[in-house]
């Protein structure tokens, strides 16, 4: 039974690989130092969870989620950038890997992305601050995208992840959002995208009461 399960994960890796116009050993590769960059940066998120606790008596991440894009939504995005479809151009990306770390307080979003990208191994390629500056559909995040290195047996690869920092009042809009936006094969017509765009704005409201509530309670 084994056996059986393994011979169809690499008939399906080996799909994959052509989908790519690559060879299966160059998908395997990939996924290998995708995975490795999420774990390592997966590791330096607990670390500094943890150290933040044993400071200050308490956790700023809430928990943290990690996802390897799949090769069908590579080639989506590829197509969509009109870019060959190949394991070479996929490796441009910068949302292969991607992380979403999910705080309690607005302040612990930034304080996590200050911290990590003190980092002298981590390399920031890109900043988006879609919480001071909230995309059209009232989506609220801050993105980073950083390049990491990953040693491997004889050489090094610089791997880029998507690292996606927000509070869980975003993240359950944010995932709300996403199911019925884009998970839903109907048209949403714009009265039903102004109501979301007012909760994201209602939400966005309710986060700073309680992080003024927050710090109330600290100077007390």
């Amino acid at each position: 039974m084994d056996k059986l399960l393994v011979d169809e994960k690499d008939i399906t890796l080996l799909k994959e690989s052509e989908m790519l116009h690559g060879s299966y050993q160059e998908m395997v590769e990939m996924r290998l130092l995708y995975n490795a960059a999420i774990k390592q940066i997966s590791t330096k998120l607990e670390i500094l969870n943890e150290e933040f606790n044993v400071k200050n008596a308490r956790n700023p991440i809430h928990h943290v989620e990690a996802r390897l894009k799949s090769p069908q939504s590579i080639i989506k995005k590829l197509n969509l950038k009109s870019m060959d479809i190949s394991i070479t151009s996929a490796k441009q990306l910068n949302d292969i890997a991607g992380i979403r770390v999910v705080c309690g307080y607005l302040d612990d979003v930034y304080n996590i992305a200050e911290m990590l990208l003190m980092q002298t191994d981590i390399k920031l390629v890109k900043y988006q601050d879609y919480i001071k500056e909230p995309n059209f559909n009232g989506y609220r995040s801050l993105h980073l995208d950083i390049e990491v290195p990953v040693f491997l047996s004889d050489h090094i690869e610089n791997v880029i992840v998507e690292v996606q920092i927000r509070t869980v009042a975003q993240d359950f809009w944010a995932s709300l959002e996403h199911d019925i936006r884009y998970k839903s094969d109907k048209y949403i017509p714009q009265d039903i995208c102004d109501d979301m765009l007012q909760s994201a704005n209602e939400i966005a409201e309710i986060d700073l009461k309680m992080q003024e509530t927050f710090k109330k309670i600290q100077n007390i």
